[in-house]
This record gives C-alpha cells, structure tokens and sequence, in this order.
C-alpha cells in the first residue's frame, strides 16, 4: 500500500514496537454537498483550510468538488490564510468547529459555527447554528439578500421623497400640504417594506 493512496494514519506502538496502524477516513455531513452546490449556484469561490495531510485533504476536496483547498495548517496559518483572501479582495465567511479554527474564525469578516462544537469556536464566531448542522446556512444567505434589499429599498423611500417635495417646491410651487403628503407617502412605504419580510416568514412559519 502506498503512502500517498491512503489517509490520514496513526502508527500505535507497545513497548516502543509498532503494534498496529490507523486509518482515519473524515466524516462528511450529508447535507454537505448540497450546500456547496448551492452555494456554488450564488458563485461563491469556496476553499476548504485544513490541518490535515496533502492527499487526504485533496481527496476530501474532490469528494465536495471545491476547486481549492490548503492542507497541513497550523491554527496561526488558518488566520493567515483568511487575511490573505482578504488582502486578495474577497469578503471571507469562514465556517469553524475546531479549538484550531478560532483564530480563523475572529479574523474572518463573517464567522460561523454549530453547537456542540468546541468552546473556542462557538465563543469566538459571531453566528452558532443551533440546530448543530450546515441545513440553515442557505437561509441564512437568504436573509441576508432580503435584508439588503430592504435596506436598499428603505433608502431609496428616504431620498425620493425628499427629492421630490424639495424639487417640487421650487418648480411646482408645492405647499406645506403637498410636502407633507409626499414626506408620508414615502415613511408609509419605508414601513411597509420593513415590515414585509417579517409577514412573509410568518406565513412561511404557519404554512409548515
């Protein structure tokens, strides 16, 4: 058996004599790869950082078909790494459940992890899934686009409205009335909008 056709191996001895050896073989979520494909559909460049020897993490990346991976990091080298992809330009969501990965996890932009992990993962990263699995992290980019999007909406519903009253009151001679129906036509519609996403989730809530 070749070295590099194998995995991870832990070598136990007795009495200073080799007695046996381990293959260790990772585990993989099963809602792992579903996940990436998603996430890959958004067009997320995705990297997988790892303690871990060459070849098993080369297998585990093939497995997940994620394009780039770094294999035998040291925790200090996680958070290296991370600011690397930083300075490239990228905005980082680093995904942790290792003491190792706490440092990774405080330099990201985004940091996350699941409960039951270790303590210095879930103390350190600024989002814990508490149901302990990736299913929630589709959603969670989900709420983020909605909330960006509302946001972007609520601004526009600010500065039009002020566009418009004072626009029309130096070329269409609006008055106190007119400004003040414009002023709460827009807030009405800024309301609204903010209060949409919570509606639409409790229907989404009831109809499970």
């Amino acid at each position: 058996m070749q070295r590099e056709n194998i995995y991870s191996l832990i070598y136990v001895s007795i009495d200073q004599h080799l007695a046996g050896i381990l293959e260790i073989h990772p585990s993989i979520r099963p809602e792992a790869a579903d996940i990436i494909q998603k996430f890959k559909q958004r067009g997320f460049s995705l990297c997988i950082i790892s303690g871990d020897h060459e070849q098993p993490t080369r297998n585990l990346a093939n497995q997940l078909e994620i394009d780039r991976y770094f294999a035998e990091t040291l925790p200090e080298n996680k958070a290296d790494l991370v600011k690397q992809l930083r300075d490239e330009g990228k905005f980082v969501c680093f995904i942790g459940d290792g003491i190792n990965d706490a440092i990774a996890l405080k330099t990201a932009q985004i940091s996350i992890s699941l409960k039951g992990a270790s303590s210095a993962a879930t103390d350190t990263a600024q989002i814990i899934l508490m149901d302990g699995t990736l299913n929630h992290l589709e959603n969670l980019f989900q709420f983020s686009d909605e909330f960006e999007n509302t946001m972007h909406t609520n601004f526009l519903s600010t500065i039009i409205p002020g566009i418009l009253c004072i626009g029309g009151v130096y070329f269409l001679h609006f008055g106190l009335a007119a400004g003040m129906v414009t002023y709460y036509i827009g807030s009405s519609v800024g309301l609204s909008n903010s209060l949409l996403p919570l509606v639409k989730h409790q229907e989404d809530s009831k109809s499970e």
